[in-house]
């Protein structure tokens, strides 16, 4: 087979997004009999792990769903082609082997025989086949089922757009196909260096065909209404209740699931009541909200139970909306104005203070966790330079954006320039999700110290609380922002991925819909559309391809669209855990980050010298375990 994406694993941390427990914290093991690790750990004897929730799921359908809670439920159902392990290399999974052609287009993968289809309850409804894959991406094709990742597939297929987009019929003229019940192929649009890492995402997940066609529209509405090949079954589902994830006796790989059954309970106040919970036992993980760090750190008891949170690959930004889909009362037309002036934009960019929004997750050292890019640094590298010291992206890597002067300075421009045009003070509409603390503090703090840099009479910042159930649907992809805290996590190993937000189409309402042009009359968006394009026609020359792409994204910044703003960022920097982080699947793009096989209880929680410890020795083993993979 061939690894050819080996050396572009990222070389940084990643955290999954789960919380939860099972035992009193203080209370390691009490039964005495549990096994230890090579690296000195104890794992429980009992292994189960318990969580709460806030944020119900709304679907079970993987092949339709792009949000994380969803997905990273599928994660545990279905597998996928390939996997990650816990350093980052690529592994067989469904798939045991699999070869590219000469010319990069066609890809062949050998299945793994006798991996069986179960239903909810673990009895057999069929053995998965070439032929569920294809069934899969069929559905997904299909523009009636809106799948919120065909486009993932379709960019990459070959004839996958144009079904997609009807522009043809026949689905036997796109790139995938069984060979036979075992052998599955890929044909690509053109050469795609980064393929073999797009196939951890749910877009390249199987589904039986016959199940599919039999339960219809009811797929993925309940757990009785799916099938699972994976780790884990949903042995119960019940809305704002409960689900419990059950290991599946009849997975082709369960000598290597250890935890036996993943307990989430429903809590609208999961959020505010969560440390309460973790010290009482009822959970095994809680992330700690900076309100409550301090209490932790100066308590010897409880600041031996926690260690700093895995940073991961997911990137937040503040994003303007050139397409506001506002209530008259936060005036849309005026907004839409105002946002279609570089000037305007550029006074709030460097009229936000990061640092200050920081400290809500990280009081202790909020530099840690700041970011001048969209692209996260460690991403991706060529010949030893890191992609965000490539182009121009390398002077803003190194820059501050807050500075008072400056911010004052694209005021003034922006109030000449703007005369007679807008209102003010601009009212700046600025949602937040009430289910974070810290998201919500930070709202706070951005409100009071922007309006104190540019003044009241210039910009009127009104924050827009939300509940965490239906908040995108109803901010963000509704267009009911004016400017807005968002995230972005990467799909594949190639700085396109970090482009995918702001492309033409997508569910960022924005830059796409951008009015202003240049002092050549070119419109702001088309030159950056046309930079993007321009890398992602480049599949030869790599370190070119890089190239263009650092470019493009410094224009986006420079041009004052997006505000870089850190990673990681919700959650707080801290927490107390009955995992090993080390164990986790380690990816920044797909689902396998997201995938509990693999992983252990511990007896007691790590501490923050532990982490470190466990950290070093990760590394070192990492660093072996990428060039062995290199070398195959």
């Amino acid at each position: 087979m061939k690894k050819i994406l080996a050396l572009l694993l990222v070389l940084v941390l990643m955290l999954t997004a789960c919380s939860g427990g099972t035992q009193p914290v203080d209370k390691p093991n009490s039964a005495g009999n549990a096994d230890k690790q090579e690296d000195g750990l104890i794992y429980n004897d009992k292994q189960e792990y318990s969580s709460v929730y806030s944020n119900e799921v709304t679907t079970l359908n993987y092949l339709t769903t792009a949000t994380t809670i969803e997905y990273a439920l599928a994660a545990n159902f279905i597998d996928t082609l390939v996997e990650y392990d816990r350093y980052g290399v690529l592994k067989p999974c469904l798939a045991t082997e699999w070869s590219v052609s000469d010319d990069g287009l066609v890809w062949t993968f050998k299945l793994r025989e006798g991996v069986k289809w179960v239903n909810h309850d673990g009895e057999e409804y069929a053995e998965m086949t070439a032929q569920d894959f294809v069934d899969a991406m069929k559905y997904i094709l299909n523009k009636d089922n809106a799948s919120a990742t065909a486009n993932v597939a379709y960019k990459v297929l070959k004839n996958g757009e144009a079904y997609y987009n009807e522009e043809i019929t026949d689905f036997n003229k796109v790139g995938i196909k069984a060979a036979d019940k075992y052998t599955l192929e890929y044909t690509l649009e053109k050469p795609t260096p980064y393929f073999e890492s797009m196939l951890t995402y749910v877009c390249f997940f199987p589904v039986n065909g016959a199940y599919l066609e039999e339960v219809g529209d009811r797929f993925g509405t309940s757990q009785d209404t799916l099938l699972y090949n994976g780790a884990y079954l949903l042995e119960t589902f019940e809305p704002q209740n409960k689900r419990v994830l059950a290991k599946n006796e009849n997975y082709w790989d369960k000598d290597n699931v250890h935890i036996e059954k993943i307990n989430y309970k429903y809590n609208k106040e999961s959020t505010a009541i969560s440390t309460e919970l973790y010290q009482r036992g009822e959970t095994s993980s809680v992330d700690i909200p900076n309100t409550s760090i301090d209490v932790w750190m100066n308590d010897p008891e409880l600041k031996a139970q926690i260690r700093p949170v895995r940073p991961t690959f997911f990137t937040y930004f503040y994003c303007f909306n050139f397409d506001p889909h506002l209530d008259e009362e936060y005036e849309p037309e005026n907004w839409k104005t105002v946002v279609n002036n570089t000037n305007f934009r550029k006074s709030l960019f460097h009229a936000l203070n990061r640092t200050s929004a920081m400290m809500t997750v990280e009081p202790y050292d909020p530099q840690k966790k700041m970011l001048n890019t969209i692209t996260p640094k460690g991403f991706v590298a060529m010949d030893g330079k890191d992609f965000t010291e490539m182009s121009d992206l390398d002077e803003l890597t190194n820059s501050e954006y807050f500075n008072q002067k400056t911010a004052l300075q694209y005021k003034a421009k922006a109030l000449e320039e703007l005369e007679g045009k807008a209102t003010f003070p601009v009212k700046v509409l600025m949602p937040y999700n009430t289910s974070y603390t810290d998201w919500t503090q930070r709202a706070q703090v951005i409100e009071q110290s922007m309006e104190k840099v540019l003044g009241q009479d210039y910009i009127d910042i009104i924050l827009l609380p939300h509940p965490p159930t239906g908040f995108l649907n109803d901010t963000r992809r509704a267009g009911n922002y004016a400017l807005m805290e968002c995230n972005w996590g990467p799909d594949y190993a190639d700085p396109e991925t970090y482009t995918d937000p702001f492309k033409e189409g997508g569910s960022y309402n924005f830059p796409e819909f951008c009015e202003e042009v240049d002092e050549n009359g070119q419109n702001l968006y088309k030159v950056y559309e046309a930079m993007v394009e321009d890398a992602k026609s480049e599949v030869i020359d790599i370190h070119k391809r890089y190239e263009i792409f650092a470019k493009a994204e410094a224009y986006l910044i420079d041009k004052g669209f997006v505000l870089p703003y850190g990673v990681a960022v919700l959650g707080g920097g801290y927490k107390a855990s009955l995992i090993n982080p080390f164990e986790e699947p380690y990816s920044p793009f797909g689902v396998s980050s997201d995938r509990w096989k693999g992983q252990h209880i511990l007896a007691k929680p790590l501490n923050t010298e532990q982490y470190y410890e466990l950290q070093e020795q990760w590394e070192i083993e990492r660093q072996k375990a990428l060039q062995e993979a290199e070398q195959k």
